[in-house]
């Protein structure tokens, strides 16, 4: 019997380059991705977490390659980056993941502004040095209409926590920027999109002592549980697709209804 659809929902063949791969969301978005199919680059400041990755990658078959670099220097980043796409020779999907999360009192002039210039060069910088950098790649690719930019972002891009405004500024930064560069990039087939989560089961939160946690989700999600790192994944899967070609500067809010809640 024919199909009677056209556009593919397989990633399979696809490069895709992943920062912040060694941990949390990237990670279930690189151990995704490999099930898929999809060929993957990984950045991460952390070598021991990318050699075990790479140990995950290879026992299945996977086809990856890992650079190990701090995505807030951008020399490094560009350099890491760019040997990435030469591997492969192609690069289809890039997903900007790398993040930290720095306490910001307002109060302590000198521990925010450190956290403020970190937050801003690792959470929004370090994203547009990324799709500046690949931006040859994305553009051939973006004529088979594959070309993908997605980045992750927060529920904080959508609202506040207290002493946290280092942060919830790169947020709402990422979130800009996913927007304006839909616009710059649209005419090229490339789509830009993000993904916003909200309270996810990661090393980030793991410091949250796991009653509180509890309450936290309880109070202020509709489905009262932190989320696992795959269901962010699958968003990213989603959004990554050949198939979303009419999706673009979008932020995917992945929250568990958080930011629908008023109490």
């Amino acid at each position: 019997m024919q199909k009677l659809t056209s556009l593919s929902r397989s990633v399979k063949g696809s490069t895709a380059i992943i920062t912040g791969a060694a941990s949390g969301i990237g990670r279930a978005v690189v151990q995704l991705f490999v099930d898929e199919g999809a060929n993957v680059g990984l950045i991460d400041i952390d070598q021991a977490g990318l050699d075990s990755l790479l140990e995950e990658i290879a026992a299945v078959g996977g086809s990856a390659y890992a650079i190990a670099c701090d995505c807030a220097v951008r020399d490094d980043l560009q350099t890491a980056l760019q040997q990435l796409a030469e591997h492969f020779g192609a690069v289809d999907i890039l997903v900007n993941n790398a993040g930290v999360a720095l306490g910001s009192d307002i109060n302590d002039p000198t521990q925010y502004e450190a956290s403020w210039q970190q937050s801003l060069d690792v959470m929004v910088s370090a994203q547009q040095r990324a799709v500046i950098t690949l931006l040859p790649w994305l553009s051939q690719s973006a004529q088979s209409s594959q070309a993908r930019i997605i980045n992750i972002a927060s529920s904080e891009a959508m609202g506040a926590t207290a002493f946290n405004s280092a942060y919830v500024a790169a947020k709402h930064a990422s979130l800009g920027l996913t927007r304006a560069l839909a616009i710059d990039l649209g005419k090229q087939g490339i789509t830009v999109n993000c993904v916003c989560p909200g309270p996810v089961n990661t090393g980030m939160t793991a410091v949250i002592d796991d009653q509180d946690k509890a309450t936290f989700a309880r109070r202020r999600t509709a489905l009262r549980r932190y989320a696992e790192p795959e269901e962010i994944a699958h968003a990213v899967l989603n959004l990554a697709l050949p198939s979303s070609t009419y999706i673009t500067g979008a932020a995917i809010v992945v929250d568990g209804g958080l930011t629908i809640r008023n109490a």
